[in-house]
């Protein structure tokens, strides 16, 4: 039996279930190719980038379930789902020196992106833009 590797990743309004197994290199979201899914090219490679930076690329097949938020989220709730996804994967070398942690540590891909759509206030027209003021 593969050995299945589970993780959840966010960003802004997105929720990605990402499962990990041992395979070929397989990407599917919502049971759809990753290219199929995704318009832009460079959602792709952003979220491929810790399969990249660890090369494990080709070692495994990953299904993702992303819902809410547009492509750029989920695209990012996917990177992270994965990251997290490869942490389970190298929990017996993650106190030794070629533990997988380092290179996704350095280039920021364990730390989630806290940044949310600010609330709209009343009295302005977004959350920050007052009406116009007019003197007369």
């Amino acid at each position: 039996m593969a050995k299945v590797y589970q993780a959840t990743g966010k960003r802004k309004s997105s929720i990605a279930k990402v499962t990990m197994t041992n395979g070929s290199g397989k990407i599917t979201v919502n049971g759809r190719d990753v290219r199929e899914y995704f318009p832009f090219e460079t959602l792709v490679m952003d979220l491929e980038q810790p399969l990249e930076l660890t090369g494990t690329k080709e070692l495994f097949d990953i299904d993702c379930s992303v819902k809410g938020g547009g492509f750029r989220g989920q695209s990012g709730a996917i990177r992270l789902g994965i990251t997290k996804a490869l942490l389970v994967y190298d929990t017996a070398t993650k106190d030794s020196e070629n533990s997988l942690r380092k290179p996704l540590k350095v280039n920021g891909m364990i730390t989630r992106d806290a940044r949310v759509k600010e609330r709209k206030k009343y009295g302005l027209k977004k959350a920050r833009r007052a009406p116009q003021f007019s003197k007369r």
